[in-house]
């Protein structure tokens, strides 16, 4: 067994679930410990059980089985040491409680697996002395500093299918079909499975659409025999200006998810009937791809290699076939959104895809 600077840590999940956290929870515990000699804490209920002190110690039983199963076997939650509920309303600060609980636990460094607003919780904690170690996971592949994010690749392919399975019913009825995807406000979801399904156009937040842009695009469609339009839409998509709340985009009691403020509008703009997907949580759902199952396993053992090491306050990002550490610091806070001279835009605008921009 390695020798290692590092002899007992925790670990906790934060912020929405996604395939790939247990993959993740796998990779790092199985090389700490079985490597190392390190012992593990899991904290269940992401910071919300490190604040109200809910952990046990995880044994070699409790990490059978994990590479295959989504969701979290210890369980997730949103809450914000900085930011948590109060019993009479409101909020307080409790991140003075989660560091002295941390200490309490007689832990080295605490691995925090989660998103941006995880990144940026766990640096709060980093700035209130305790040590943390993170990885980069989110459907929305938004985390800065990475290339990519475990959980993406099975979201992808779930809104691939999906894009898939619309294209048979789009043509036998000539409908537009626009499905909406998750992302929050970075288009990478959105633009990954549009280009992966063949959608026909695609509307994300870094592009500011247009829909009569769009509409000329299925009507020019249309005229050329082309029985159905498939539209993908991210969730933090926007037109020029931003919507507007009357029947120009969602007629009373439609709600106002943006693709049924896209799929009312086009309608009226084309003539054709438009039908609405939403996607929503099924995209969170389900066994992670083998590409985040690799991915998770890759960066969790990385992970354990640097709590070996001595090495704290970072995220382990991915950087193509490998890894590197990031300090924390340039994580926190920032956003990774899709630039306009991604090779994928540039490649589905050379095959006609529109993003109702030009």
């Amino acid at each position: 067994m390695a020798q290692s600077k590092t002899t007992r840590i925790g670990i906790l999940t934060a912020g929405g679930d996604c395939p790939g956290l247990n993959a993740a929870i796998r990779a790092v515990a199985k090389a700490a410990r079985g490597e190392y000699g390190i012992e593990i804490l899991g904290i269940y209920d992401g910071f919300a059980g490190l604040i109200e002190n809910r952990w046990r110690v995880l044994d070699w039983d409790d990490l059978s089985g994990l590479l295959t199963l989504g969701g979290t076997m210890l369980r997730t939650s949103r809450a914000k040491p900085h930011m948590y509920p109060a019993p009479g309303g409101g909020v307080v600060d409790m991140t003075g409680v989660a560091c002295e609980n941390y200490r309490a636990m007689g832990l080295d460094c605490l691995v925090c697996l989660g998103g941006g607003g995880t990144q940026k919780n766990a640096m709060k904690l980093v700035e209130a002395g305790c040590n943390v170690l993170t990885l980069p996971k989110t459907i929305d592949n938004d985390v800065a500093r990475t290339d990519v994010c475990f959980g993406f690749d099975t979201a992808v392919a779930i809104g691939t299918e999906a894009i898939d399975r619309l294209h048979s019913t789009a043509d036998s009825h000539r409908r537009i079909m626009v499905l909406e995807l998750m992302g929050n406000k970075a288009g990478w979801l959105a633009l990954a499975a549009g280009v992966a399904g063949g959608a026909d156009a695609i509307l994300i937040p870094e592009i500011p659409f247009d829909l009569e842009v769009v509409a000329e695009s299925i009507r020019e469609r249309d005229r050329r025999g082309k029985r159905f339009s498939i539209v993908a839409v991210a969730e933090g998509a926007e037109p020029r200006g931003g919507f507007v709340d009357d029947d120009q985009y969602v007629d009373a009691g439609e709600g106002h998810h943006v693709a049924t403020r896209v799929g009312r509008r086009l309608e009226k703009l084309t003539g054709l009937e438009a039908r609405v997907t939403v996607l929503g949580y099924v995209q969170r759902g389900g066994s992670p791809t083998a590409t985040d199952r690799l991915l998770a396993t890759r960066l969790g053992s990385a992970a354990a290699q640097l709590l070996a090491e001595g090495e704290y306050n970072v995220m382990v990002a991915s950087r193509g076939e490998g890894w590197k550490a990031v300090p924390l610091e340039k994580v926190a806070g920032k956003r990774r959104t899709v630039p306009l001279d991604h090779e994928l835009i540039a490649a589905a605008r050379l095959i006609g895809t529109s993003f109702g921009d030009d």
